[in-house]
């Protein structure tokens, strides 16, 4: 089976993959959806519950290649912007499949999908999974925009730019980000100052859950420096893709419809 994976690298692999690794949060869950036997995982991988019975082999960024190569995985799954290349290059040098994946927009994570789905003779699943997200964002097109700023770091504050997963999100909730970027810029997630905030006037702040683990006294804390409302946000719902996403979509159109009725009154 040859297959090309999100950053045009092409795989070779003998047969249908069953022991999968995983090095990405966001996809784990997916391998498990989709029928993967998911073999091995990160630290920060955390669904579904069953998950704890895989072995841990390190963080997104300090994968243990030799705890890998231990557990004769058929594949490993990565991605571009959590793992390093380093470790996709140790990997492959070791004869493991390596399949690293791009995200930046829902429409790329829907494709991610579809494309593990084809890898684990999986179609049906993956059509499912992805059929709902897509109906449930065809709903929010008609919600009352809203200008907003996402929070994903403290000292400094970092936003998420535009092109982003989590701001595709946001489109998706009809929700204008006000931080502007594109793939060939290096600052995707900006710095930004209290003044910066001021002079793009949002009409709310979203703080992040991760990767910084925003509170309510940095939610009063900023709204004091700014005078703008600041609602904090489940981090995972906006920024997990595959199968993740489509669990959240519940709460993302409820926090769509709520943010909206809030700001209004």
């Amino acid at each position: 089976m040859k297959i090309l994976d999100q950053v045009g690298r092409e795989l070779h692999l003998k047969d249908a993959p069953k022991r999968v690794v995983s090095l990405v949060p966001s996809i784990t869950e997916l391998l498990f959806d989709l029928g993967f036997e998911v073999v091995g995982r990160t630290k920060f991988c955390v669904h579904p519950k069953s998950i704890e019975e895989c072995a841990i082999i390190g963080g997104t960024k300090n994968v243990n290649i030799n705890k890998v190569v231990s557990l004769n995985p058929d594949l490993v799954v990565a991605n571009k912007e959590e793992n390093r290349q380093e470790a996709v290059d140790e990997l492959s040098r070791a004869g493991l499949p390596v399949y690293v994946s791009d995200i930046s927009n829902v429409t790329e994570s829907l494709y991610l999908t579809t494309e593990l789905g084809k890898v684990g003779a999986a179609e049906n699943a993956a059509k499912l999974i992805n059929e709902n997200i897509k109906n449930i964002f065809q709903k929010c097109r008609e919600h009352k925009s809203l200008r907003i700023l996402y929070f994903i770091w403290k000292k400094p504050y970092m936003v998420a730019g535009t092109d982003t997963f989590i701001s595709d999100v946001l489109t998706k909730l009809n929700l204008e980000n006000c931080i502007k970027s594109s793939r060939t810029d290096s600052l995707r997630y900006p710095k930004i100052t209290t003044e910066q905030i001021s002079h793009l006037k949002p009409d709310v702040i979203l703080l992040s859950s991760e990767p910084y683990p925003f509170k309510e006294i940095h939610a009063k804390e900023l709204t004091k420096q700014t005078g703008i409302p600041v609602v904090l946000v489940n981090g995972e719902c906006f920024s997990w893709y595959g199968s993740r996403l489509s669990k959240s979509l519940d709460y993302l159109v409820n926090f769509s419809r709520l943010l909206r009725d809030e700001i209004e009154s």
